[in-house]
């Protein structure tokens, strides 16, 4: 029983180091954004936006009401990563890449009132993103992979 929960924990610890090096590379990014500004890096280009809302600035404004939800949807996710009767270790990757990536801009809404997002794809036109929102994404990807292997 210690085992499976120590394990659990290593999920946790996941997430966290996910959410501090999301964290520290925005803190770089904005105490010299304008110097890094324009960077290209072949695939993607540096650059600095403060987004006001959640994905695609849906919701833009609205610091109060993603704020909370980020906060709760945190909540929900340590609660699904400490239960015992989830097994599955991708089951538990996804989620803590999910709850990374939402302390990660869950940070910023909380403290700054808006998301910094800093990558800019240079082979498609697509808003930018930051590490956190990979981050989601990957979890998001794990879980609907492992759905869909289970159909199979």
């Amino acid at each position: 029983m210690i085992y499976i929960k120590q394990n659990r924990v290593n999920f946790i610890l996941l997430s966290l180091l996910i959410c501090l090096l999301d964290q520290l590379i925005k803190y770089f990014i904005s105490i010299d954004y304008k110097s890094i500004v324009n960077t290209d890096l072949i695939f993607f280009t540096i650059d600095y936006v403060k987004n006001f809302g959640a994905a695609f600035n849906i919701f833009s404004g609205s610091r109060i009401f993603l704020s909370t939800v980020s906060f709760l949807f945190s909540l929900i996710l340590i609660y699904f990563i400490l239960k015992n009767n989830i097994t599955k270790t991708i089951d538990l990757l996804s989620y803590s890449f999910i709850l990374g990536g939402s302390l990660g801009n869950g940070i910023d809404r909380i403290f700054k009132g808006y998301v910094v997002d800093f990558i800019n794809l240079n082979f498609i036109n697509f808003p930018i993103f930051n590490l956190a929102d990979i981050a989601i994404n990957i979890g998001f990807f794990l879980l609907f992979y492992n759905l869909f292997k289970l159909r199979q």
